[in-house]
């Protein structure tokens, strides 16, 4: 396809690209394979193509879950109290159930982000501790990587609202859906070859991260001051990965992150967040947090500070890191100059740490070791996987050996 060409594609073109990459390149869907999917009904239009390409791939079957915001807030208005502490877990069992079969996990995000941003944030943390507590352990075969799973992202009214306010709602709409177009590869000539370049990229440098075996990073730049251990026999990982079941996946798009599990006992000092965070339909804004030992002692947040808290009282894991990411600040997420609002585009716009659960995989041989044994090399368990960013053109990250060598690994953002 030529540039030309390119630049005529009309929406329903793109829209219809972005479903084939998805689930050729993202998802790497298997011709016999079944596919799960998950979707709120403003995404019917993007799932209908998906739910065509996974068939046009040979999708055995194709399932799709779609949930309703104006549903979910009925829930906080009407339900009553005891409602808030249950989850479907016959659903979630289904769901694990599929996984198990063979099935793949494609998830279609881009829902308002501030949804419950005025409801009881004791309501919010309850239901959301019930839903985690009931969809664990299908979580699990997609944390361990044990199935090939993605997922991309639908333009909403609501979420184009919160990203462009003083935009008239059709004009914002189709702003937020030529910043997905953009970040997602979908504008070249050549998506797929574009995702298969980009993918090689981020492969190199997880493969030079590697080869450095550092055994911490030392973090520096405005109201941060950070040293963050790495966990025992950890890898590099960046753009797709071949799952437990054999299939290569790209597991986000977008995606601009090298990625790895930090020992969850070796964190200390001051993190300062850079971007806020929409969590579960509420924002938080301004968190700064300050680690011992691993573990979170003080934290405070100048918007949302009761969620912030409910949501590292979640378990005890919740106040110890599950992953570390390194982001450039020359991303062309971060050199959009864009907040979206979405865990999805912002953790790939900057630099950026999770609270929870660990990613087995980032580990060698993780997906064979037991939970004690990733525990023993620091990997941390917890309910919840929470990514907020820490990166901006400020921050300094240093590389620190096992023998204590310091090494420059990013300079004002950028690759050293």
């Amino acid at each position: 396809m030529s540039e030309s060409t390119a630049s005529s594609r009309t929406h329903e073109d793109k829209l219809n690209q972005l479903a084939e990459v998805a689930v050729r390149v993202g998802l790497g869907l298997q011709a016999g394979q079944e596919l799960l999917m998950t979707a709120s009904l403003d995404a019917l239009p993007l799932a209908r193509r998906i739910t065509e390409q996974a068939y046009r791939a040979g999708a055995s079957l194709v399932t799709t879950l779609y949930s309703d915001d104006e549903a979910a807030l009925m829930r906080y208005h009407f339900a009553p109290d005891a409602s808030f502490d249950r989850a479907p877990a016959w659903l979630y069992d289904g769901m694990g159930a599929a996984f198990k079969s063979g099935a793949a996990r494609l998830a279609i995000a881009g829902g308002n982000p501030a949804l419950l941003s005025n409801e009881d944030p004791s309501k919010v943390s309850r239901a959301n501790r019930a839903v985690s507590l009931a969809y664990r352990p299908a979580l699990e075969l997609i944390t361990r990587h044990a199935i090939n799973w993605t997922i991309v992202a639908n333009a909403t009214p609501a979420w184009a609202a919160a990203v462009f306010p003083n935009a008239a709602p059709d004009a914002a709409l189709a702003k937020l859906w030529d910043a997905i177009f953009e970040t997602t590869r979908i504008n070249g000539p050549d998506p797929v070859a574009a995702w298969k370049a980009h993918d090689a990229n981020l492969q190199t440098r997880a493969a030079r991260l590697n080869e450095k075996r550092y055994a911490a990073l030392q973090y520096r730049g405005p109201g941060t001051d950070f040293r963050l251990g790495l966990a025992d026999d950890h890898l590099w990982l960046g753009g797709g990965t071949t799952a437990g079941n054999g299939l290569y996946c790209i597991p986000n798009m977008p995606t601009e992150e090298v990625f790895t599990t930090p020992h969850k006992d070796r964190a200390d000092g001051t993190v300062t967040a850079t971007k806020p965070l929409s969590h579960q339909g509420t924002m938080i804004e301004g968190i700064q947090v300050r680690f011992e030992k691993g573990r979170i002692v003080e934290a405070r947040a100048t918007r949302g500070q009761e969620v912030l808290q409910t949501l590292i009282n979640t378990d005890e894991g919740a106040r110890h890191l599950g992953e570390v990411a390194l982001v450039p600040h020359s991303s062309p997420i971060a050199a959009s100059g864009m907040l979206f609002f979405n865990t999805l585009f912002d953790e790939n716009a900057a630099s950026h740490i999770a609270l929870g659960q660990a990613y087995s995989s980032c580990l060698r041989d993780g997906d064979k070791l037991t939970p004690e044994q990733l525990a023993a090399k620091g990997a941390n368990d917890s309910l919840i996987h929470v990514d907020w960013m820490i990166g901006s053109g400020s921050l300094d990250i240093d590389g620190i050996t096992a023998t204590g060598t310091v090494e420059p690994l990013m300079r004002q953002g950028e690759w050293a």
